[in-house]
């Protein structure tokens, strides 16, 4: 894990979750079909620093001839309370750091449980609503150009989300 150094910051909330939402991935072509992992709602303000780090674990059971599957896994954040609601667009959401907020591994049948951790330091943005919550999310993606193996053009393979990992958000303020 990443030791952050926060001399004019204090730590003013710590929130975790283990609750791993989806059972599988389903494997296809684009890139941009994104499940969410896990998720937690935090409340911040503006100028806070969120230390967030994240890891999950995925099974390549595809059968019977398993393929490798590249699997991305990224930090992601909504505004809870832009009045929108559960109606969320992909354009709601945004990823946290496109560099560093983002892993991603081919899974084999030979490696099987492939872990896969994140972390990145978020600031909230000075123009955040007062009174607003966070949500932060891991969410993933399964890929292969080898999915489609009857040409019908549906994903039809999926790849096991194990039913363990952490989301952590350590939430600091100025000092």
């Amino acid at each position: 894990m990443t030791t952050i150094s926060l001399p004019n910051l204090r730590l003013v909330g710590f929130h975790s979750t283990n609750e791993v939402v989806p059972s599988s991935l389903v494997v296809d072509l684009p890139t941009t079909t994104w499940a969410t992992i896990m998720r937690i709602v935090v409340p911040v303000a503006a100028g806070d620093l969120l230390d967030v780090s994240a890891w999950f674990k995925i099974t390549n059971d595809i059968r019977p001839t398993a393929y490798p599957v590249g699997v991305g896994a990224h930090l992601w954040a909504y505004d809870v309370d832009d009045g929108k609601g559960t109606a969320r667009t992909a354009e709601d959401w945004w990823r946290l750091d496109e560099e560093a907020g983002s892993v991603g591994m081919n899974v084999f049948r030979d490696l099987h449980h492939l872990v896969l951790p994140v972390e990145v330091a978020y600031r909230v943005p000075d123009d955040w609503p007062e009174g607003h919550r966070i949500v932060i999310a891991l969410r993933a993606d399964a890929h292969s150009t080898a999915w489609d193996k009857d040409g019908d053009g549906l994903a039809e393979d999926r790849l096991t989300v194990d039913p363990y990992g952490r989301l952590t958000v350590r939430r600091y303020c100025p000092a």
